[in-house]
C-alpha cells in the first residue's frame, strides 16, 4: 500500500453534496502507479461519481484481489471500509461481507488477470448469487505487476512486450455475464470519463451485481516491437549488470468517445483501438439482442450500459434474510439453541 499521504487542505470554492462534503473528501492516498496509467482515471472516475450521489464514505465497503488494479481502493475514499484478499479471491470475501451487512454499498475492484483467470470461478458465483455490489474490472490486456504476459482478455493477434503474439481466444467479460445471467452489464474506456461517471452511477444504484467491465491502457508494457524505445530494443544492446527496469513517464490518454460512429483512440504502443457508442435505440433490457449486438461488432469496443435488469432478486432476497444487516440481529435469533435445530433437522429425516 502507498506512504503517500495526501494534504487535507481543500479549496473554499470547492462544491458540496447533499452531505456537505467535498469530492476531496471521496479521495484516498497518493496512486503509486505509473504516470499515465489508465486505472488512476477510473479511480478519479469513481471518486466524482460517489460525491456526486452523495454515498456517505462510512458506508462503503471496496475490496479488491491482487494486481495493479487491486491497488485502486487504496486511493478513492479514505474513510470507506477496505479488504484487500488473495489472488482471484475478492468475489468470494465480497460474498461474505455482503452476507453480513446488506446495509453498506460494496465496490469491487479486480483486473482481468485477478477476475478472469484465478477468480474466474469466484466472480462467475458471484454473479450467479447476484450480490448487491458493483464489480469493476480495469481490463488492460496484460499481467502488470509480473512483467506482461498476455492475460485472459488479450486479443489474438496481439504482441507482448518481447514481440510474441497472442495465439489463445479471449475471454470477453460482457458476452460471460449476459451468459451467466448477470442483471447489469457495462462497458467503457477510462479515458472517457464523461461516459464513465454516468455508467458507475448507474451501476451504483442498481440492485444486483452489477459488473463495469473499463478498458484501460497499461502505459508499461504496450511498448512494441521495432521501436528503438522499447525495452526489448535495449536489453538486446546493453551489458546488463544488474536486473533494473525503468517505467517512462507518459501522458494519459484520454477521448470522448463520439455519440455517433467509430472512434479511433491510439493506446501508448501506437495500436489503435476503435471505440463505438450503443445507439440510442438499442435496447438493455434483451439479454439474447445483447449478446447478437456484440457478436456483430467483433472489432469495436462497444460502450455503455449493455443489459440492465431490475426485476431480478439478490442474494438476500432470494434466502428471505432479515431487512437488517445480519451483523445486527441479536444472538439469541442468530443462534437459537439446540432444540431449535433438532425441530429443523427433522424437516431433512
Amino acid at each position: 500500500m502507498p506512504s503517500i499521504v495526501k494534504p487535507r487542505v481543500a479549496h473554499p470554492s470547492l462544491a458540496h453534496n447533499d452531505l456537505g462534503l467535498t469530492v476531496r473528501d471521496y479521495e484516498g492516498t497518493m496512486s503509486t502507479l505509473c504516470a499515465g496509467c489508465g486505472h488512476d482515471s477510473i479511480t478519479a472516475a469513481i471518486v466524482r461519481a460517489l460525491w456526486e450521489i452523495s454515498a456517505p464514505p462510512h458506508m462503503i465497503g471496496k475490496l479488491s484481489g491482487i494486481g495493479c488494479s487491486s491497488k485502486t481502493p487504496a486511493y478513492f475514499v479514505n474513510g470507506a471500509h477496505g479488504f484487500n484478499s488473495c489472488h482471484g479471491r475478492m468475489p468470494a470475501i465480497a460474498t461474505g461481507a455482503v452476507a453480513a451487512n446488506r446495509e453498506m454499498m460494496y465496490i469491487g475492484v479486480s483486473g482481468d488477470g485477478d477476475s478472469l483467470s484465478i477468480g474466474l470461478g469466484h466472480m462467475c458465483h458471484a454473479i450467479r448469487r447476484n450480490l448487491r455490489m458493483v464489480y469493476v474490472i480495469e481490463n488492460n490486456g496484460v499481467y502488470g505487476l509480473t512483467k506482461g504476459q498476455f492475460s485472459a482478455s488479450s486479443d489474438v493477434g496481439s504482441k507482448s512486450k518481447k514481440g510474441e503474439a497472442n495465439k489463445m481466444t479471449p475471454i470477453d467479460p460482457a458476452l460471460l455475464g449476459l451468459s451467466l445471467g448477470a442483471t447489469f452489464i457495462a462497458r467503457a474506456f477510462s479515458g472517457d470519463k464523461e461516459q464513465l461517471v454516468p455508467i458507475l452511477k448507474a451501476a451504483f444504484s442498481h440492485r444486483g451485481f452489477a459488473l463495469v467491465d473499463v478498458i484501460s491502457p497499461c502505459v508499461t508494457f504496450n511498448d512494441h516491437e521495432g521501436s528503438t524505445k522499447s525495452y526489448a530494443f535495449t536489453r538486446k544492446h546493453i551489458r546488463h549488470m544488474t536486473e533494473t527496469d525503468f517505467v517512462p513517464h507518459a501522458s494519459e490518454i484520454v477521448a470522448e468517445i463520439a455519440k455517433s460512429g467509430t472512434t479511433n483512440v491510439t493506446m501508448h504502443d501506437g495500436s489503435i483501438m476503435r471505440f463505438t457508442r450503443l445507439p440510442d435505440h438499442y435496447d438493455p433490457s434483451d439479454r439474447e439482442g445483447a449478446f447478437s449486438y456484440i457478436r456483430s461488432h467483433p472489432d469495436e469496443v462497444l460502450t455503455g450500459v449493455i443489459y440492465a435488469d431490475e426485476n431480478v432478486p439478490d442474494m438476500h432476497e432470494m434466502n428471505n434474510t432479515p431487512e437488517i444487516a445480519l451483523s445486527k440481529v441479536p444472538m439469541d435469533k442468530l443462534c437459537p439453541g439446540s432444540a431449535a435445530l433438532a425441530e429443523l433437522m427433522t424437516d431433512f429425516r
